[in-house]
């Protein structure tokens, strides 16, 4: 492989956009009667919802001393209460009440952050709220799509949200990482195309007549008992900005047509993955495995799920070491291989979105703030 030396990212390079949808929840998580408290992007959030099942989130730290909203409680249709003093604010941020007072001060009021729910998440928006475009929320049509069935799971990740997009676009780390699972010599030997614009990359990688890992062994069975010999296996892997990413994935009967289209011969999956930033040092890790074939078994999501977190564990104990010896080596450049490509184009769309946010909140040469 050849040493494509310093990307221009380095370990300190571990800013996040603020304009953009971030995960903050899955919707079961946000209960009707109850408050759950979140971090994302560096904004702490009280999350809820209202008696109508409207998703809300509001800053968490009531105007008056700061004390965290969500360890009080919801009041009316669409209220919440400090926890402290008393004061409540309705779902737009607005304090409706003061304590030992009828009037309310004007300028009492918390944040509250543009929301949608989709996709089986509750997507919040910390940037500026006037560019908060429901429509940017990232597709992931097959989290609840009727043609497709799996479950998935949070994982709190001890590391900055950039190294787990890392791991997801280059997989030959399989080999190494996950060798008793889904690992095998042929994804560092095999070739792979990278395409890019500017809010996307794509990799794709497919390895032809090869021996299936033992998870897509046991899943080639579950759909075809008693399958036994070689197949093609591909890994298709969508970034999309800032921290999105589906991999379609799957194996077929070895000249049965998979890379020209026909998969029906093979099981097909998609890893989906969307990775919201808490700070510069940790991150939530939200990721689904699903399917397209026995979607009536909720045995084989139960295993798949289980399967599949059993496989991230791994990665999530390589991204903790990482995390700490960036921080011992502050100054180290990032060097990158071959295999490095599709991550390294998803660093400098990250950091382009990272330095227009700072050129718009930069004063111009009139001293104003654009």
């Amino acid at each position: 492989m050849t040493d494509l030396g310093p990307s221009g990212a380095t370990a300190k390079n571990m800013a996040y956009p603020r304009n953009a949808w971030y995960a903050a929840a899955w919707d079961h998580e946000v209960g009707r009667r109850a408050i759950l408290a979140r971090t994302v992007a560096g904004t702490p959030l009280a999350l809820y919802r209202t008696e109508d099942g409207r998703p809300v989130a509001l800053a968490d730290a009531c105007w008056h001393r700061l004390a965290p909203l969500s360890k009080g409680e919801l009041v009316g249709p669409d209220g919440i209460q400090c926890p402290y003093h008393g004061l409540r604010y309705d779902a737009a941020g607005r304090c409706t009440h003061m304590p030992a007072q009828e009037t309310v001060n004007p300028s009492a009021m918390v944040a509250s952050y543009p929301v949608v729910e989709r996709h089986r998440f509750i997507w919040v928006w910390t940037g500026d709220p006037t560019l908060a475009d429901p429509g940017a929320v990232p597709d992931m049509f097959q989290m609840d799509s009727p043609e497709w069935a799996g479950d998935g799971r949070t994982i709190d990740v001890r590391a900055n949200y950039q190294l787990v997009l890392d791991n997801l676009m280059d997989l030959t780390h399989e080999e190494f990482v996950h060798s008793s699972t889904i690992g095998q010599a042929e994804l560092s030997g095999s070739d792979f195309d990278v395409a890019h614009d500017e809010d996307t990359v794509t990799v794709t990688r497919w390895m032809h007549g090869i021996d299936p890992p033992p998870f897509w062994l046991k899943n080639m069975r579950d759909r075809f008992p008693g399958f036994s010999g070689k197949v093609d296996r591909w890994q298709i892997i969508e970034f999309q900005a800032p921290s999105t990413i589906r991999i379609d994935v799957g194996v077929a009967e070895a000249g049965t047509g998979a890379p020209e289209g026909d998969r029906s011969r093979g099981v097909n999956g998609f890893v989906m993955n969307t990775i919201s930033p808490v700070d510069e040092r940790s991150a939530l890790y939200f990721w689904a495995f699903m399917r397209n074939y026995r979607l009536e078994s909720q045995l084989i999501t139960t295993q798949l799920r289980d399967g599949v977190h059993g496989v991230f564990g791994e990665d999530e104990e390589m991204l903790t070491a990482q995390q700490k010896a960036i921080e011992a080596n502050p100054g180290h450049e990032f060097y990158n291989l071959n295999i490095d490509a599709g991550g390294m184009w998803v660093r400098r769309i990250v950091q382009r979105m990272v330095e227009a946010e700072r050129a718009a909140a930069a004063p111009d040469t009139a001293g104003a703030v654009r």
